[in-house]
């Protein structure tokens, strides 16, 4: 009888821990059908978009109201808006599981360490990050690019900089 009174009393103390845990994340309660942050499972295959040449794996991807939603997790970083590019990140996300579902998400979620950004996966957005891949593969393409931002730090930390002739 004691033994059963504690175990029923370190169940419920495990659920509400796993319960603040979940309310702490800033994500919703959902199902959650893949993830790719935990390396105690082997990662999930990516999502590939053949069509766009495109593949990735977002950090999760839930059920939300009978949609796949893909979330991208920077738990370090720290905005009041998100970033253009992280935007473009889940966009592309977006995208992955558009092509591989065969319906579009309406939005992706962005987690940094303080906010959770529902970002719209709209066609404007989705024209965008079209353009962006198309920007970027003629960039692949070219004989030489120019340098894209005057940030010394970008610059300290890139591996290209010993051979670049734009260092900052």
């Amino acid at each position: 009888m004691n033994l059963a009174l504690v175990l029923i009393a370190l169940a419920l103390l495990l659920l509400t821990g796993a319960v603040l845990l979940r309310r702490r994340s800033g994500l919703p309660w959902a199902r959650v059908h893949a993830e790719d942050v935990s390396a105690q499972h082997t990662p999930e295959r990516p999502l590939y978009a053949q069509r766009y040449g495109l593949s990735g794996r977002p950090d999760y991807l839930i059920e939300q109201d009978g949609a796949m939603i893909p979330v991208e997790v920077k738990p370090s970083r720290r905005a009041l808006a998100p970033y253009e590019s992280d935007v473009m990140q889940l966009a592309a996300y977006c995208l992955l599981v558009e092509e591989h579902y065969g319906e579009t998400p309406p939005y992706g979620l962005l987690r940094y360490a303080d906010n959770t950004f529902r970002c719209p996966y709209t066609p404007a957005i989705r024209a965008q990050l079209l353009a962006t891949i198309e920007n970027m593969r003629e960039l692949l393409e070219a004989e030489a690019v120019a340098r894209s931002h005057n940030a010394p730090a970008r610059c300290a930390g890139c591996g290209l900089r010993d051979e670049c002739d734009e260092a900052l």
